[in-house]
C-alpha cells in the first residue's frame, strides 16, 4: 500500500484553509486561522530541535489530517494541541476562546504529554494513558497519531538514544493501536518512519528487493491493469479507480521474515487495486478477473462477507497473470477504501450532504482503559497486553454468528472467558465446526466456537494457564483459583484438632 499521506515541512496556513474549505464547504476557515494565529503567538520565539520555528509542528499536524478530509473542529484542536504543555496559556483560555469541545481535545492531548516516568514505568504509564484517552474520546488519539508521524519525519534532529526510544514505542505501541482502529494509512506511516531508526540495515535490504521488484513488475501491471479496463468496460461493469499499489516497506520486511526472505513467495510487493461503486461491482469485478486468469487455491479471501477484526473490507484474489508472474488484487467500494485507510477517524469524514458519520464502537479500547492499575504493573503483564491486543488478530464465532476478536494463538477457554467468567470459569469441553476438540486447541479465523459449560463444576484448572493466550482469561483464572485456595485454606484453620 503506497502511503497517500504527505508529511509536508513547509506547509502554509493558507494551504490548509484552502484543504479544509475544498471537502467542507461549511468549514468556518475564520476559525482555522485563528487556531493558527492563537497558536503562532503562544509559540513565538519556541523553536524545534531541528531549528525551525516550532508552530510548524502544529501546523504539519493539522496538515496530516487534512489530508484524511477531517471534520475542521479536529483541525482547530491540531493547531491547539501543544499550546497548554509548551507555553503560558491555558485551557480554560483555549475555552474562552474556541468553545469546550476543543478544549476537551486540547486537554486530552496534554493528558498524553510529557511524563516523568523512564523504562517500564514510563512505557506502562504510557499505554495506560493512552487507553484512557481513546476510551473517552478517540479524536485525542487521532490527533496524537498525526503528531507522531510529524515527529518521526524529524527525528534526525534528536540525539540517538531518543531517536531509538521514539522509533521504538512507535512500532510496538502507537503503529499496533492504529491497526486495531482499521488506520492502515497511519499504521503505514509509523512503521515505515520508524523502521530504519530500529532496524537500519533489514531496511536499506527491503527497500533494495522492493524497487528491484517494482522494476521488474510495474510495466507487466500496467499491461493487466489496462487488460481489465477493458474488460471491465466491456461488461458495463463501473469503476471509480484502478491502480497499482506498492507494499508498505516495514509490512513486506515482516512478511519476509515469515517467509523466510524467500522473496518468490511473497505476491503482494506489486499488487492492483480497484476500487468500485458499490458492493455489486465488487463481486462482478472478481468474476472478471477470475474470467481472465486463473487464481491460485486458497489465495481468494472475501473481507466483506467476514470482515477482519479492525472492520476491514475488501476482496482478495492473487492470480497467474501470464509471463510467468503472479499478481495479487484488491476490490472494494470507495467507502471500504476510506475505512481501510482511515479507519475510525473515516467517520469524521463529511458525505456529500456534509453530514457526519457515526462514531464506531471501540470496546476494546474501553476494556483497556477499564483495567485496575494493579493488573498492568510489570513487563511479564507488559507483554501479554501487546500480545492481548497490538498483535495479529483473528475472528471466531459463536453458533448465533456473534463475532469474537481474539489474539492469533488463542484457545476455546480464551473464547469462553470472553464472553463472560462464568462461561470460562465452568468451561467442560468445546466445539469448533460441530468437532469435538481439547480445550488447548488453536482457534482459526472464521471458526464457530460452542462451549460446552458443566453447571457442577467448581472452577478452572489450573492447567489451563499453561495454554491461554489473553490477558483477560489468565487474571480470571488466577484469581478465581485463589479464591477456591483462600476458602479451603480457612476451612482448615476452622476444623477443630483431631482428639
Amino acid at each position: 500500500m503506497t502511503n497517500n499521506i504527505v508529511v509536508k515541512q513547509d506547509a502554509k496556513i493558507a494551504d490548509l484553509i484552502k484543504m479544509v474549505k475544498s471537502y467542507s464547504k461549511n468549514a468556518d476557515a475564520d476559525m482555522v486561522q485563528l487556531a493558527y494565529d492563537f497558536a503562532e503567538k503562544a509559540h513565538t520565539g519556541q523553536l524545534r530541535k531541528s531549528g525551525v520555528p516550532y508552530i510548524i509542528h502544529p501546523l504539519t499536524t493539522a496538515h496530516i489530517l487534512a489530508q484524511m478530509e477531517i471534520e475542521p473542529s479536529i483541525i482547530v484542536a491540531a493547531l491547539l494541541h501543544d499550546v497548554p504543555e509548551d507555553t503560558e496559556i491555558t485551557l480554560e483560555e483555549i475555552e474562552k476562546n474556541f468553545g469546550k469541545d476543543v478544549a476537551n481535545m486540547v486537554r486530552g492531548i496534554t493528558k498524553l504529554g510529557k511524563l516523568k516516568y523512564r523504562g517500564i514505568e514510563r512505557y506502562i504509564e504510557n499505554l495506560r494513558k493512552m487507553f484512557i484517552a481513546m476510551a473517552e474520546d478517540i479524536r485525542v488519539m487521532i490527533i496524537k497519531f498525526a503528531d507522531r508521524i510529524h515527529n518521526l519525519s524529524t527525528l534526525s534532529a534528536l540525539p540517538e538514544k531518543k531517536r531509538y526510544r521514539v522509533a521504538l514505542e512507535s512500532l510496538e505501541i502507537y503503529a499496533p493501536i492504529a491497526n486495531r482502529l482499521g488506520m492502515g494509512e497511519f499504521k503505514g506511516l509509523l512503521e515505515d518512519l520508524a523502521f530504519p531508526y530500529i532496524f537500519p540495515k533489514d531496511y536499506e535490504k527491503v527497500k533494495l528487493i522492493r524497487e528491484s521488484v517494482i522494476t521488474e513488475k510495474s510495466a507487466f501491471l500496467e499491461k493487466v491493469i489496462s487488460t481489465i479496463k477493458h474488460e471491465l468496460k466491456a461488461f458495463d461493469i463501473p469503476t471509480i479507480s484502478i491502480s497499482g499499489r506498492e507494499k508498505q516497506l516495514y509490512s513486506l520486511y515482516e512478511k519476509l521474515m515469515r517467509k523466510n526472505w524467500e522473496v518468490t513467495n511473497v505476491y503482494d510487493i506489486v499488487a492492483g487495486r480497484i476500487i468500485v461503486p458499490d458492493l455489486g461491482d465488487c463481486y462482478a469485478a472478481l468474476g472478471i478477473i477470475h474470467k481472465l486468469w486463473r487464481p491460485l487455491k486458497g489465495r481468494i479471501k472475501d473481507y466483506i462477507a467476514q470482515p477482519k477484526p479492525n472492520g476491514y473490507q475488501s476482496l482478495h484474489t492473487t492470480v497467474f497473470a501470464g509471463e510467468g508472474k503472479i499478481i495479487e488484487f484488491q476490490i472494494r467500494t470507495k467507502k471500504m477504501h476510506e475505512e481501510a485507510e482511515y479507519g475510525i477517524a473515516a467517520h469524521w469524514h463529511y458525505d456529500e450532504k456534509g453530514h457526519k458519520l457515526p462514531s464506531r464502537d471501540i470496546k476494546w479500547a474501553q476494556e483497556l482503559a477499564g483495567m485496575q492499575k494493579e493488573i498492568l504493573n510489570n513487563i511479564k503483564d507488559l507483554e501479554e497486553i501487546k500480545v492481548d491486543f497490538f498483535k495479529n488478530r483473528i475472528f471466531a464465532f459463536t453458533p448465533k454468528g456473534d463475532v469474537i476478536d481474539l489474539p492469533e494463538g488463542a484457545t476455546p477457554v480464551d473464547f469462553a472467558y470472553h464472553i463472560h467468567t462464568d462461561i470460562g470459569n465452568k468451561c467442560n469441553g468445546a466445539k469448533i465446526n460441530d468437532q469435538l476438540v481439547s480445550l488447548d486447541t488453536i482457534i482459526k479465523g472464521g471458526d464457530v466456537i460452542e462451549i460446552i459449560t458443566d453447571k457442577n463444576r467448581k472452577g478452572p484448572s489450573p492447567d489451563w494457564l499453561k495454554f491461554v493466550k489473553t490477558h483477560m482469561a489468565k487474571v480470571h483464572i488466577k484469581a478465581t483459583l485463589d479464591k477456591s485456595r483462600l476458602a479451603w485454606f480457612k476451612n482448615i484453620i476452622k476444623k477443630p484438632p483431631n482428639r
